[in-house]
């Protein structure tokens, strides 16, 4: 167990896509605003709701004695002085106790301090209340945070630990915000002077400084009102915002936010190609911020927790984890970790041999050690990425810029092709049967210079039935390497699912996480040796595709 450290971390917070973590509550008129100017919903009988916001200038209030607990006043003997008391008729302030006064407590509320929870004053254009995120005419408000920022400052004030505390984040370490990938956008702009993070690929588009108007679906991605899905493209600009944000080594660690179902993706892949020698944390939740039961201040906490202690720091201060996701106080490595339920803590390790290496319950514990190859250890970092690989067709496809960038344009397209009992059409064993999987081979072929497929096969050894092995073979003929995996998630892809030597194994890797490293991989060797005719490749020409498959498999041996 290693104790936290006097000095507080510097740490950086990623803004990932459709990330709950970061979703906003809709913003509803109060009750008080409702009755006093006579809008419809005023109800006398409901409780106000209080939404944190800023005051604009100080303001003197007297709060009522012994009223933070109901027995405060069962114990006034252990209490100071109150600082006066209220008349009980007129309500002027008197530092003299008085017959029948409200004994108070005299504070200033400065704007300083805030923000503080108040009633929420604001209406619609029409002079309508809000009642949700959308007005009359079903125009949306933003829905998410841009950035992590608000959320950190709002922990700060609002969290309380088991004893009273607060500063929940900030007495751990300074925080930086970046938007990698954020899920709300600035739709007019955001002038240079406003910005509280570092630009996203969206900014360098305006004048120097400033960022220009953002656009829904392509600069940031929320799931509501309209859902909006990343691209290829997206994990390109994403993990070069990363890898130069990190570069310098400014940072005791990283928090990359997300949606819950994908965010154990991305974390591994930033796990395979981001060498830094800090941790890298993956974060979500099941519930928007500042809504009931959230539980996603409670994993960025525990995630800062994580990083200031140092537990996954080696003898050199590198870290000897690797990426994980923190969920629930559990530590899982990237590569495991696995959605299972939408619920707090519906997380589990996938593949049936470990995944959780420790807790945060209290202090961070690890209790194991991943084998896997990680971050500063992983062979497909940037850095150890050749410029240029083969791609299919045989020309040479170039993956990184002068400046050690991803290209968008040569982001690998995997897909997954699935098993399932009876899957075939007649006993032919015919890949003519398998038109999803020959019109792919055909798209890739037309668009896509750099691709390979996933065969998620029978649990637990990977194997596909014949029409489909067929089907994946042409495939591997032209150029794509093919991963085998079993599905269930307990079993490991063994020799008698690769074909000769021809497929790769995928370990016990789920599909998504093997369709993560082979993008990866594609980077680092390309495409497999072409045979002079794909219907008909020679002994030698299968011996060439079966070295190169070797060097893929291992990359999934290790990694």
């Amino acid at each position: 167990m290693a104790s936290l450290p006097a000095a507080r971390a510097r740490i950086v917070i990623f803004s990932g896509p459709r990330a709950t973590i970061q979703n906003s509550p809709a913003l509803r008129t109060s009750q008080s605003v409702r009755r006093a100017r006579n809008l419809p919903g005023a109800d006398a009988a409901l409780p106000e709701a209080l939404r944190a916001q800023r005051l604009a200038a100080p303001v003197t209030a007297y709060v009522e004695a012994y009223s933070a607990h109901p027995l405060e006043q069962d114990a006034s003997e252990l209490y100071g002085p109150v600082d006066g008391w209220l008349h009980p008729e007129t309500g002027v302030f008197s530092a003299e106790e008085m017959p029948g006064g409200t004994a108070v407590y005299e504070v200033t509320l400065d704007p300083a301090d805030g923000p503080y929870p108040l009633p929420y004053a604001a209406t619609q254009a029409n002079g309508e209340p809000w009642n949700g995120p959308f007005d009359d005419a079903g125009n949306a408000r933003q829905l998410f945070y841009p950035d992590a920022s608000r959320i950190v400052e709002e922990i700060d004030h609002f969290g309380l630990d088991g004893y009273g505390g607060n500063n929940l984040m900030s007495s751990l370490a300074d925080f930086d915000f970046v938007r990698a990938a954020p899920s709300g956008g600035y739709t007019k702009g955001q002038s240079a002077g406003d910005r509280t993070d570092t630009p996203t690929a969206a900014g360098h588009r305006g004048e120097p400084g400033d960022l220009a108007p953002e656009v829904l679906g392509e600069d940031f991605f929320p799931y509501m009102p309209m859902r909006q899905e990343p691209a290829l493209p997206t994990l390109a600009a994403l993990t070069n915002i990363v890898a130069d944000t990190l570069a310098a080594g400014d940072y005791d660690g990283a928090i990359w936010l997300e949606g819950s179902p994908t965010t154990e993706e991305t974390v591994y892949w930033l796990n395979l190609v981001i060498g830094t020698t800090k941790p890298l944390i993956g974060n979500c939740s099941q519930y928007g911020h500042g809504v009931f039961g959230n539980d996603g201040d409670h994993n960025l906490v525990q995630s800062a927790t994580y990083i200031a202690s140092k537990v996954w720091a080696d003898a050199r201060g590198h870290d000897r984890v690797g990426a994980v996701m923190i969920q629930n106080g559990q530590v899982f490595t990237a590569r495991e970790v696995q959605k299972a339920d939408a619920r707090p803590g519906g997380y589990v390790a996938h593949g049936g041999h470990g995944g959780i290496v420790g807790n945060t319950v209290e202090q961070p514990v690890l209790s194991f050690l991943p084998v896997a190859l990680h971050t500063h250890t992983s062979e497909l970092t940037l850095d150890a990425l050749p410029s240029s690989v083969p791609g299919l067709g045989g020309e040479a496809v170039h993956t990184l810029t002068e400046t050690g960038h991803l290209r968008p344009e040569a982001m690998p397209k995997v897909t997954i092709a699935r098993y399932v009992n009876y899957g075939q059409d007649d006993f032919s064993d015919s890949a003519d049967s398998e038109v999803e999987i020959l019109a792919r081979i055909e798209k890739n072929l037309r668009d896509h210079p750099l691709a390979g497929m996933i065969a998620e096969g029978s649990a637990p050894y990977g194997g596909v039935y014949e029409s489909m092995g067929a089907a994946l073979l042409r495939g591997v003929f032209r150029g794509m390497p093919v991963v085998a995996v079993g599905r269930g998630g307990g079993g490991y892809a063994f020799g008698q699912s690769t074909m000769g030597g021809l497929l790769i194994r995928g370990s016990n890797l789920s599909a998504p996480k093997a369709r993560i490293l082979l993008m990866a991989s594609l980077l680092k060797f390309g495409t497999l040796p072409l045979p002079a005719d794909a219907d008909a490749p020679t002994p030698a020409e299968l011996d060439a595709i079966r070295a190169k498959v070797a060097e893929y498999q291992h990359i999934f041996d290790t990694h």
